[in-house]
């Protein structure tokens, strides 16, 4: 492997670690304008259910006002908690998506260049063998690594659709 092979290997790994990062700072933006979103809308009911109650004629009325805010409160809460869910399902997508590429690249480049490397050498008898072993080892790691992704991106999945199993309805508390 050449002195070149190995920095433009170390330069897209730096690349990939750059472009993880700014997804990374971007996600974390996107739950932080959420929560600040989420925040100030219940901050805001708060105040206009605080005014509704004193307007309270009787107790009765100021229970069933109480519970109606709660029943929207929650359902408040439970919307900004599946889209954090959706956000952090999508990130995890996309890093799983990122890192495969990266190691398959990463793989083709390293067997081509183990390949280049054994054919200039000459490989002794019996170094075949070696060499095909080695080659069956990542494409071990490499399913492997995939079947990996793919069980993280379904469960990530299943975490963002539990959320929104409720969504659009109203629960009624008695």
């Amino acid at each position: 492997m050449g002195k070149e092979q190995i920095t433009e290997m170390h330069q897209k790994s730096i690349d990939a670690a750059m472009k993880l990062t700014q997804m990374s700072l971007e996600n974390s933006k996107r739950i932080m304008d959420l929560q600040v979103e989420t925040a100030r809308a219940l901050f805001e009911g708060s105040v206009k259910n605080a005014r509704a109650l004193t307007e309270a004629k009787d107790p009765q009325n100021a229970l069933a006002l109480r519970t109606q805010f709660a029943q929207e409160t929650s359902t408040q809460m439970m919307e900004a908690m599946r889209q954090m869910a959706e956000i952090t399902a999508e990130a995890q997508a996309e890093f799983n998506r990122m890192l495969g590429q990266q190691m398959a690249g990463s793989n083709q480049e390293m067997m081509e260049n183990f390949k280049k490397m054994m054919s200039v050498s000459g490989l002794p008898a019996g170094g075949q063998d070696a060499f095909a072993t080695m080659q069956k080892a990542f494409g071990n790691a490499k399913d492997a690594f995939e079947q990996i992704a793919k069980a993280s991106t379904a469960a990530f999945g299943n975490m963002s659709g539990m959320g929104g199993a409720g969504k659009g309805k109203s629960v009624k508390v008695e």
